[in-house]
């Protein structure tokens, strides 16, 4: 029914406005007995609470506020190459929230900029979300968990590395699927395997590099320095890594990116030096968007599980949220899997053909 009012929700309970907003707002000291007249007057009304109302009463919204990077999406957003990873993280945040009846917002956040803390604390007053996903590197920003703490925000962490004793941590195993796939490059007998990291300021930059360093290792290999580069997960600084690496007098058989993003600039950039992909250079990514299948050839890559660890975080916030906690009281981790995906870009290097 549209337009109920939180009157007609009293009046087929019958009981008080007061008390209507007391089951509403969740607050501790409900009887058992209010609480599920008051929810089958709302179920039978199909009453919904706006947003505005929730914020006028002093209490906190239905809100759950996701924070990203502000700079590495706007320069996706620039490219005209769109975000697969902010998509996936969206989609998965909706489906969780929807079943909940809470609303998502994404919000971008300038995680090294002077003015963070005054920056978040007036954002956070402004639209008072229930509860906070935060996203890479956000994640592990003390600044931002400061904040959250100080302002009594629940959170939780999608890859953390940091502060394990703070909030909800959700994360996937970086290291051990960049070992994975680079394992996947010496079966296939590569061992001039050159990397493509990415940005330093993501704790799964030095997490998947710890992994391809782990995999040449357990095979008694040295990583070489002039065969490692830092990206800045997007394609222009995969492409000009990929220049670089290529331009040397010995060039490596294989190249590793962090993500996808930067191995289609790999891909590119050999294409331009007039070597053919898998034949002359083998090229992995990591994350698995829809780029990587449609390439030429099509990328083998880790299958970052982004949608599902952004409804993992949901799942464990939002039960939180309801019992009116503190979001620290109950603290958890999930680590959700991976997979490797073989396609057409990895074949064995040219001297095992």
């Amino acid at each position: 029914m549209a337009g109920v009012t939180i009157y007609e929700v009293a009046a087929r309970a019958g009981v008080s406005i007061k008390s209507v907003s007391r089951v509403l707002n969740g607050e501790a000291n409900v009887s058992e007995a209010l609480r599920k007249k008051v929810e089958a007057a709302v179920a039978e009304l199909g009453y919904r609470r706006s947003l505005s109302a929730r914020s006028l009463a002093g209490s906190a919204s239905s809100i759950i506020a996701a924070l990203v990077d502000a700079k590495l999406t706007i320069e996706h957003w620039r490219s005209g190459r769109g975000n697969d990873y902010l998509s996936r993280l969206e989609l998965g945040l909706l489906m969780e929230c929807r079943q909940a009846d809470h609303h998502l917002m994404v919000e971008l956040v300038d995680y090294d900029a002077p003015t963070l803390r005054q920056d978040l604390s007036s954002l956070l007053s402004a639209i008072r979300p229930q509860g906070v996903v935060l996203t890479p590197p956000n994640s592990d920003n003390d600044v931002v968990l400061e904040v959250l703490e100080a302002m009594a925000v629940p959170y939780a962490r999608i890859g953390p590395e940091t502060a394990p004793d703070r909030g909800i941590r959700i994360r996937m195993d970086d290291a051990g699927a960049a070992e994975e796939i680079t394992d996947h490059l010496l079966n296939l007998g590569h061992v001039d395997i050159a990397h493509v990291s990415g940005p330093a300021a993501y704790s799964a930059s030095r997490l998947r590099r710890i992994g391809f360093e782990t995999a040449l290792r357990r095979r008694g290999l040295t990583f070489r320095q002039e065969w490692m580069a830092e990206g800045q997960f997007t394609f222009a600084s995969g492409l000009e890594a990929a220049e670089r690496l290529l331009a040397g007098a010995q060039r490596p058989t294989a190249i590793f990116a962090a993500n996808d993003d930067m191995a289609l600039g790999v891909l590119q950039a050999a294409a331009a030096a007039g070597l053919k992909v898998p034949h002359d250079l083998s090229v992995a990514g990591f994350d698995d968007t829809p780029s990587a299948l449609f390439s030429t050839p099509a990328l083998t890559t880790i299958r970052h599980p982004v949608a599902e660890m952004a409804a993992a975080a949901a799942q464990r916030l939002i039960p939180q949220l309801r019992a009116r906690m503190d979001g620290q009281a109950h603290l958890g981790e999930a680590t959700v899997p991976h997979a490797l995906v073989v396609r057409g870009s990895t074949a064995p290097p040219p001297s095992a053909a």
